[in-house]
């Protein structure tokens, strides 16, 4: 049976003021009605029943998680009680579903990705499940033919193709981080580089194997949890148990060593996706999702403009965002705080975020 896991456990500091540590950018409505985390679930409702869907968050963030996912048991949200990267998020999420069904296959997806349309995620995953129904023992992941050189996604280098050839799939034969841009232009003119999409298809059990294969420290404090649970709880076994696994995100604990080895038996395959992607990483990413005015403008909210290009304005339906000859800036104004900034400097809001925090204004943040 097929399972849906969302990994909601980001910060989203890029997008200040409006995210916030109680509300990162996965709970925001950044494009369209719902909010990134609602567009992740609601993307797979008509294919993977809510009682097989699972979030994997922040225990900050269970109030807000339940509040916009409130058709998920309480026990189907799992709680972090610290941040610990990809793969312990992974491995949680699989050994809960794996001890209740140890046949399980297992979408994984970021909660702060923008996908459409939604019929054609649902076409490149079931490429993805039918290339796992042939070989139970491969990784597979969605990789997303890059539009231009991009140096802020990661990207997977290709190489023969799946066996069984179906739906364009490939072995992988690298992981490549950010590049620089000279890098990017290369992976780009080769034509055999797709940005990784963070999104992994896979078997329950094959996650865990990998696990205590390449991360050991991982599933043995897995094994450690299931057995504190049963004679302390599950929340309290977890807040103990949790803080203490290596910290890794799932491609460099697991996927790049299983890759570099390239066993025939086992692999790392990605199947090229059909929909449109976006991480929407920071405000600049905005005009590209929503579009922009003959200005080159994207707003939203009660705004107003005078000789204004080039820029993101958002704004609240009661208050008035009035611009005169700005080119470049974002303008975010909220109930508490406005932001004001060139539109070029993705992370001079990281360091704004620093700022305040030193400065003692915790409330902003």
């Amino acid at each position: 049976m097929l399972y849906l896991v969302i990994m909601a456990g980001g910060s989203g500091t890029r997008f200040w003021p409006e995210s916030r540590r109680a509300r990162p950018k996965q709970f925001l409505t950044l494009a369209g009605e719902r909010s990134l985390l609602v567009q992740a679930a609601d993307r797979c409702r008509t294919w993977i029943p809510t009682a097989n869907m699972r979030v994997v968050t922040n225990a900050a963030h269970a109030a807000e998680t339940s509040r916009q996912l409130p058709e998920l048991a309480r026990e189907h949200i799992l709680l972090e009680p610290c941040g610990r990267n990809t793969a312990p998020c992974i491995g949680l999420a699989a050994w809960q579903i794996w001890r209740n069904d140890p046949d399980a296959v297992v979408l994984v997806t970021p909660a702060d990705h923008l996908i459409r349309p939604e019929s054609e995620f649902r076409a490149t995953v079931e490429r993805a499940l039918g290339l796992i129904d042939r070989q139970p023992r491969a990784s597979v992941l969605l990789g997303i033919e890059p539009s231009y050189p991009a140096t802020g996604y990661g990207y997977i280098e290709r190489g023969e193709p799946a066996s069984a050839g179906e739906g364009g799939a490939s072995r992988v034969r690298s992981f490549r981080e950010k590049p620089t841009l000279e890098t990017a232009r290369r992976f780009l003119a080769g034509g055999n580089f797709v940005w990784n999409s963070g999104i992994f298809v896979w078997r329950a059990a094959r996650i865990l194997e990998l696990l205590k294969e390449f991360q050991p420290a991982i599933y043995d404090g897995l094994e450690r949890l299931e057995r504190s649970a049963q004679s302390h709880g599950w929340e309290a076994a977890l807040k103990d148990e949790f803080p203490r696994m290596p910290s890794i995100s799932i491609d460099y604990g697991v996927l790049e060593p299983l890759a570099a080895r390239n066993s025939p038996d086992d692999g790392v395959f990605v199947v090229p996706a059909s929909f449109e992607w976006d991480d929407v990483g920071s405000w600049q990413a905005l005009p590209g999702v929503l579009g922009t005015d003959d200005e080159g403008n994207t707003s939203s909210g009660m705004t107003c403009q005078i000789d204004t290009k080039g820029c993101v304005i958002r704004s609240t339906a009661s208050h008035l965002v009035a611009t005169i000859g700005l080119t470049d800036f974002v303008v975010v104004h909220t109930a508490d705080a406005t932001l004001i900034a060139p539109k070029g400097d993705e992370s001079a809001i990281r360091k704004l975020v620093a700022l305040l925090e030193e400065r003692g204004y915790e409330r902003f943040l």
